[in-house]
């Protein structure tokens, strides 16, 4: 059994959802194709969110229905072992689309969190 704080594991994904956000600002799907180190960025960035997602205890993700856990701990899962063959249009989506929405999320989590 882990004895690892939630809100660690909570804070890493939302510094990690907002290191993939900034580095994608101003960049175009074609980017991530011609840009290797964007794509190298980007990809082990999703992987560390996943991972972190998969850290927060499984009563604290219960609380929290509306964060998508099990996709960001699959796009980890999907990422590390299907390193070769990764689909950048579903990358830019989670990148692009998915993440400002969780980012979202976490902000209000945590700051409803350090409210308590």
């Amino acid at each position: 059994m882990s004895k690892r704080d939630p809100q660690v594991a909570l804070r890493q994904v939302l510094s990690h959802a907002r290191e993939a956000v900034d580095i994608s600002r101003g960049k175009t799907r074609s980017d991530l194709d011609a840009d290797r180190l964007l794509n190298l960025a980007l990809t082990q960035l999703v992987e560390i969110i996943g991972e972190a997602a998969n850290r927060v205890p499984e009563a604290v993700r219960a609380r929290y229905p509306d964060v998508p856990w099990p996709q960001m701990i699959g796009a980890c899962n999907r990422l590390i072992h299907g390193y070769d063959s990764v689909d950048f249009d579903i990358l830019w989506a989670i990148v692009s689309r998915d993440l400002p929405v969780l980012i979202a999320q976490l902000e209000s989590i945590l700051q409803g969190d350090s409210g308590s």
